[in-house]
């Protein structure tokens, strides 16, 4: 799965799924309120470890919980009422950290309308430690990051 980035690269995503707006998470001028582009993105994640085996449930009875640790974003374009949109999605660890790249497209143009960089870190029965769920079945993909 590839797509164009705003900068002319292609990135392989791991991941990708369709989206449609919803009026009611547009604000007064129209366009999707910025929190739920968080929604979006956390809802693609769940998609995604679900693809993979990977019951976010399951994970937290198991005492695996994952935390964002950090975010970064960039709204590039607006999604408006009745979009549909391509959430893309590409992992990979760095030490303890597992960093999820997300890219919003818009479907009618394949213009890039968000990017995002999601840090998570897990605790583990409480304590700061890689996921042992998550490193099982990413194995395949975080050795092909390694390899880029």
């Amino acid at each position: 799965m590839q797509a164009e980035t705003s900068n002319d690269t292609t990135m392989n995503y791991h991941f990708e799924t369709i989206m449609q707006v919803r009026d009611y998470e547009c604000d007064i001028q129209g366009i999707v309120n910025n929190a739920n582009y968080m929604h979006y993105a956390e809802h693609t994640r769940h998609l995604f470890l679900r693809k993979y085996g990977v019951s976010f449930p399951a994970m937290h009875e198991q005492g695996e919980d994952p935390v964002v640790a950090r975010v970064t974003m960039q709204y590039k374009t607006p999604l408006t009422p009745e979009v549909e949109f391509r959430s893309c999605l590409k992992v990979k660890r760095e030490g303890i950290r597992y960093v999820f790249h997300q890219d919003f497209y818009r479907l009618t143009d394949n213009k890039l309308c968000f990017r995002a960089q999601f840090e998570i870190v897990f605790l583990v029965n409480g304590r700061l430690a890689n996921s042992p769920t998550c490193d099982k079945a990413f194995a395949e993909l975080f050795q092909q990051a390694a390899e880029e």
